[in-house]
């Protein structure tokens, strides 16, 4: 086994930034969304997010052109060229073949990869593009890669335009207890999530005369025995729904029981971190952010960073899109570490990656 490390980083975030204001001019309004719309919004927290959209509802990019932009701003023009192809996304253009299949297309067509190399699809919702750094790590720490290319993204914008958008109106319940209804576990889902992408390269050494992240470890762990169904989307209707009933009772439990597994499976403190980078859908969840890290990091506050205020829920694309802007943000010395946390609601499964600046 060998040592694997993110030696280059790249985002893309598509259009001009638009705010809570501005949305309607992008994905349109639907029936009924006007009455709970600012309260979502106050609970998220997002002040900003990017669209691949104009203002005619048109797709400026496709999900496969947002990866290419992502994985350019990557590359750069000196990488050495990858051998193998990770990606995840919550939700493509086609249930088949597999993101990574088209991406490697998409990526021929730009002259970024022009060659025959493996591929690894992964399905799922935000941990789908955390499960994609893990196993690009997993073929370079193996050997069977000398440079592995993960990519994050999403389209979440193609679902989510008035034109396009799909739901349940169950006025009864509507009526009766709006938060328990299909219709707001949808319509608020309009007001979270957004377009972006982000791509790391993997190699089994660092950088030369650059910053490079030493993977130290990675930790996968699925809790759906536990937990009911969260999150999904149905393939006949395409209908993206969440029960936020039962993301609010087991996200925060699950999740330090997820971080509280990786630290002691590594025989770890949290403590020993710089700073942690967790994927959040919205600012709801930062009190239990911030109570997980206390109660596992008695002895020493961790801070966490996060952009979701500007960039929005990208949610496969979210850590890739953090750690681009958090490494061209912050001043990070070698040996500082970070841990990445990609909790998914999906039926509960999380992701960590733990790095160490050289």
């Amino acid at each position: 086994m060998t040592d694997s490390y993110i030696t280059r980083t790249g985002a893309f975030l598509p259009g001009k930034p638009v705010s809570n204001a501005e949305m309607h001019r992008y994905i349109g309004r639907v029936p009924l969304e006007g009455k709970i719309k600012q309260r979502i919004l106050k609970a998220n927290g997002i002040e900003s997010r990017h669209y691949a959209l104009d203002t005619r509802q048109a797709a400026t990019h496709n999900l496969y052109e947002l990866a290419a932009q992502a994985v350019q701003n990557c590359l750069g023009q000196d990488a050495p060229q990858p051998d193998y192809l990770s990606a995840g996304t919550t939700y493509g253009p086609y249930i088949a073949p597999g993101v990574a299949s088209l991406l490697h297309d998409q990526l021929g067509r730009t002259g970024l990869v022009s060659h025959a190399l493996e591929i690894n699809s992964n399905a799922g919702i935000c941990s789908s593009g955390a499960q994609a750094i893990v196993n690009a790590a997993r073929a370079v720490k193996s050997g069977e890669a000398r440079a592995a290319l993960c990519v994050g993204v999403e389209h979440a914008s193609s679902g989510l335009k008035s034109s396009a958008f799909r739901t349940t109106y169950d006025l009864p319940t509507i009526l009766r207890d709006v938060r328990s209804s299909k219709w707001f576990m949808s319509v608020f889902l309009r007001f979270m999530l957004s377009d972006g992408a982000g791509a790391f390269l993997i190699e089994p050494q660092p950088r030369k005369g650059g910053q490079s992240f030493r993977i130290d470890w990675t930790y996968s762990r699925s809790f759906a025995h536990e937990a009911p169904l969260c999150m999904h989307i149905e393939t006949n209707t395409r209908i993206l729904s969440q029960n936020i009933r039962t993301l609010a009772e087991y996200m925060a439990p699950l999740s330090k029981k997820a971080v509280q597994g990786a630290l002691q499976a590594h025989d770890e403190k949290l403590s020993s971190y710089t700073a942690v980078l967790p994927h959040m859908s919205s600012y709801y969840f930062e009190p239990s952010v911030q109570q997980i890290m206390a109660e596992l990091s008695p002895e020493r506050e961790v801070p966490y960073w996060t952009n979701l205020r500007t960039a929005g829920n990208t949610g496969a694309a979210s850590i890739f899109i953090m750690l681009d802007e958090y490494t061209k943000t912050s001043a990070i010395q070698p040996g500082q570490r970070l841990l990445l946390f990609v909790p998914e609601s999906g039926q509960f499964n999380y992701v960590l990656v733990s790095l160490t600046a050289v």
